[in-house]
């Protein structure tokens, strides 16, 4: 938790206000008795109404010197809380940013959202605790005690027979609460993903009629929940009535035995009601400060967290003297490439090599798992290479800026991708600056005009969260027509037309022709009908290149592409096209 203290850098001022709040708090508080003590003493037993109201009011006075100081104190530590914690979300939403798809792996999505909002908020409730009684306590704690005996040295043993005892509780609830705070955290992982899975894959879990099931999944996720929560809360339970019951005991010591001092003559009565004040603060304050350590524990546990994403350093990041791809535009090559994830037995690509320019289309097709979406998963370095090189304009991508690499690509998932918002926000998100007329071309280009001259406000219609309005096939084109919009020198279609009617597919992909002519067109598809035409057809099994030509080509040389061909077309469409 320490090095997240970092963030409290732009808080420098208030974090000496509240010191000072704090002190002019203990101050007042550790005031009053001896006060009270002097009116009982002096006042009281003089009958002195005078001195009485003079003390009293300078009591009075004191009392709301240290509500104010209170108040004041509260209202800046939680400015302070809670801007650290604005920093550290912020923190961790722009480390994330930066992360490479293996790094999504690592850390689920699920846990990512727990870090940045539970997480950040236990942190963000200790830190205003902390920063109330981190400087009150300790210096109520130790004044108190040295003005107790000022008061009275005799009864000093009941406060050293109560501290140990009451150090001891704190001590073994501390001990316990440490594991399951680190395993709530743990849970609420699970429970958070299971919630994400529900609400992204609610028309399946419907369609399949396991509704019942997810609820059980769910139930049995918090119930672990509920069940550490309620172990943790019963612990801090436990510790106030215990220390409640050893504060009163005191109390009743304090009395007992001081009347007993007063009898005899050893004591004055207002000095031990101060002693009895005195040893209430410093027990409080015991209270206090046992109340803040059980909770940095679970601030520790997040805050560990936190730190593991923070301190994860990205594979995929920019060298620190990079070069700029400016002599050539378009040019696309891959040299002897071999890439294997993460823990994988086998390579999912090995000893891939083609090239291809502007005005040519490179289609790539072959079965399920034969490393199609991995291969144009490189040009963009979204992973990088084990071996071999991927070169784009003539310049290896390991060399280039990320961000001067992908202002060349436009890339469209093999999974669509909207965001909450309107159409018109989800296109420009292609190209900030585009003109309504660029829109309106992109639209019309990817087939999109029809159906969004259907909805009721045209191109402001809404997108509901992850395009759940629209249909995969309008997902499709609306991720098309984001990535024209921005006119770059290579454009990716990851199996971008298999929601798409064959009509409409034929239709998209001749308006693409005259669009992306003086471009680079990299095509993965499993159609045949989609690829037919490309100017290099690259034929992929168990992630190698088992024939790269065009269509008449592989036809005569590629057993595998005669495969495919011959399983989506008949006889005749065979030999027309040939």
């Amino acid at each position: 938790m320490i090095k997240l203290l970092r963030y409290l850098k732009p808080y420098g001022v208030l974090l000496v206000a509240i010191f000072a709040l704090a002190v002019g708090q203990s101050v007042a508080n550790l005031y009053l008795p001896d006060l009270m003590a002097n009116i009982v003493n002096k006042g009281i037993s003089t009958f002195d109404t005078n001195y009485i109201w003079k003390t009293g009011g300078l009591m009075l006075l004191v009392t709301v010197g240290g509500v104010l100081c209170s108040i004041v104190g509260i209202y800046l530590s939680s400015q302070v809380a809670t801007g650290m914690s604005k920093k550290v979300r912020s923190v961790i939403f722009n480390k994330v940013q930066y992360f490479s798809l293996h790094e999504f792996d690592t850390v689920s999505t699920a846990s990512l959202i727990t870090r940045t909002t539970n997480d950040t908020a236990q942190i963000q409730q200790v830190m205003v605790m902390m920063l109330n009684m981190l400087i009150t306590a300790p210096i109520t704690l130790i004044v108190g005690i040295i003005l107790a005996l000022k008061q009275d040295v005799g009864l000093s043993w009941i406060l050293i027979a109560i501290m140990p005892v009451l150090i001891t509780v704190i001590v073994v609830l501390l001990i316990k609460a440490v594991p399951l705070f680190t395993a709530m955290q743990v849970k609420l992982d699970k429970l958070n993903l299971i919630l994400d899975e529900n609400l992204i894959g609610v028309r399946v879990v419907r369609a399949f009629n396991r509704i019942k099931h997810e609820e059980k999944r769910f139930d049995i996720a918090n119930r672990d929940v509920t069940d550490i929560a309620i172990k943790v809360n019963q612990l801090i339970a436990t510790m106030m009535p215990v220390m409640m019951f050893m504060i009163n005991i005191s109390s009743i010591s304090i009395i007992w035995f001081g009347s007993l001092r007063v009898s005899s003559g050893n004591l004055q009565i207002g000095a031990m009601f101060a002693f009895l004040q005195y040893a209430m603060q410093i027990l409080f304050s015991l209270l206090m400060v046992a109340m803040m350590f059980i909770m940095i524990p679970r601030a520790e546990a997040s805050a560990t967290r936190i730190n593991m994403v923070l301190e994860m350093e990205p594979e995929i990041k920019d060298k620190s003297k990079v070069k700029e791809a400016k002599e050539k535009r378009g040019y696309i090559e891959l040299k002897d490439v071999t890439f294997s994830y993460a823990g994988a037995e086998s390579p999912a690509l090995s000893h891939i090599s083609f090239t291809t320019s502007p005005g040519k289309v490179t289609a790539i097709i072959g079965g399920t798992g034969s490393g199609k979406s991995t291969l144009v998963n490189l040009i963009p370095r979204f992973y990088d290479v084990a071996s071999g090189e991927v070169l784009v304009d003539g310049v290896n991508v390991q060399d280039m800026s990320q961000e001067h690499l992908r202002s060349k690509i436009g890339f469209v998932p093999q999974k669509a991708v909207l965001f909450a918002g309107s159409i018109d926000d989800n296109l420009r998100y292609g190209k900030e600056s585009a003109m309504e007329a660029e829109i309106k071309h992109a639209a019309d280009v990817a087939q999109a005009s029809e159906f969004i001259s259907k909805m009721p406000d045209g191109f402001n219609s809404p997108i509901a969260q992850g395009g759940t309005n629209v249909s995969g096939g309008q997902m499709q084109r609306l991720s098309i027509a984001r990535a024209l919009i921005r006119k770059p020198e290579i454009y990716i279609f990851d199996d971008t037309f298999s929601a798409l009617d064959f009509k409409t597919d034929a239709k998209l992909r001749a308006a693409l022709k005259g669009e992306t002519r003086d471009a680079t067109v990299v095509i993965v598809a499993q159609r045949v009908s989609t690829v037919i035409d490309a100017d290099q057809i690259i034929v992929l099994e168990d992630g190698r290149a088992v024939g790269i030509g065009t269509h008449k080509k592989l036809m005569e040389t590629c057993d595998v592409y005669k495969g495919i061909v011959s399983s989506q077309l008949s006889a005749a469409e065979i030999e027309e096209e040939t």
